[in-house]
């Protein structure tokens, strides 16, 4: 159509308005339109008040009527149809990558390093958050979501049996966190690797540069006290280094450095607008017929 497209969301609501209709004629007809205060009354007092002309017997009950009918039509959902609405995706993702070998899961500070995962996974806000494990093979445990509640979950049940392959192929699990962030389109977003350091190396470092280079970074959280190479890989991930005492600046950094980047779809989405609400409005205009003054 050339015109405004109009459709109804809720079309099942006209279904009343026979029923109002079948309403309206038995109120309009019943008793003269004096309703139960026959019943209520003295008949011998409402001759006399008739007589006297205190009794208006051509009192419609029309605005009321169309005051409900108007809200039917209303509840019924009628939208117009916006082709020029902006829709947005997500930039701004944060996977968390864990060492699950037994040289960081059995060491008396892993409940430590499992809790300072949490503090970062609370402070995510609206950006959605990933989980990759590795060891000797790295492995996708909880992919892009924005429920952190199930990410909360996972990486409380994580130990030295989550990952099967003995070793530690850091290298790995940075390919897999490039990997998913390219798959995303998430071109801002951050990887954060929870190591003691065992198994970075060459070939882990040019994963690093890797991910800096799709414009994410890459930080990590040491288990020890940070050695060379943990400091390399930061380096070269554009990202930041934190110790297990850094809980709270570690939540800050996600919470604040790291906002959520947002840019428009190339396609605007098919949106209709409901305008029942204003319909609403209308409905009250018929009422405020009923409390018009009546000349003595």
């Amino acid at each position: 159509m050339s015109g405004v497209d109009i459709i109804l969301l809720r079309p099942w609501w006209l279904l009343g308005l026979p029923i109002l209709a079948l309403a309206g004629w038995w109120l309009l007809t019943r008793r003269g339109g004096l309703g139960d205060w026959q019943k209520a009354s003295d008949p011998a007092l409402l001759r006399a008040m008739a007589a006297l002309g205190r009794i208006d017997t051509s009192a419609s009950r029309a605005p009321v009527l169309a005051m409900v009918m108007v809200t039917v039509l209303a509840l019924s959902g009628p939208a117009i149809e916006r082709r020029d609405t902006v829709s947005f995706r997500n930039l701004d993702g944060v996977l968390f990558v864990i060492d699950t070998s037994a040289s960081v899961t059995d060491d008396p500070r892993w409940p430590q390093m499992q809790a300072m995962g949490r503090f970062g996974l609370a402070s995510l806000g609206t950006r959605p958050g990933g989980l990759i494990v590795y060891a000797g093979d790295a492995y996708v445990a909880v992919d892009m979501t924005l429920d952190h509640l199930q990410l909360g979950q996972t990486l409380s049940l994580i130990d030295a049996k989550t990952v099967p392959d003995v070793g530690t192929r850091p290298e790995r699990a940075l390919k897999l966190a490039a990997d998913l962030l390219r798959e995303a389109q998430v071109i801002a977003g951050d990887v954060i690797l929870f190591t003691d350091g065992d198994g970075l190396d060459a070939a882990s470092l040019r994963q690093a540069a890797a991910i800096a280079g799709l414009g994410a970074r890459l930080s990590v959280v040491s288990l020890n006290t940070p050695v060379a190479a943990i400091d390399t890989h930061a380096a070269a991930g554009a990202g930041t280094v934190f110790t297990l005492d850094q809980s709270d600046a570690f939540a800050e950094w996600i919470g604040e450095t790291a906002r959520t980047r947002l840019e428009a779809q190339d396609h605007p989405l098919l949106f209709w607008k409901d305008v029942g609400r204003y319909l609403l409005l209308l409905a009250l205009f018929p009422l405020l017929l009923l409390f018009r003054r009546q000349t003595a």
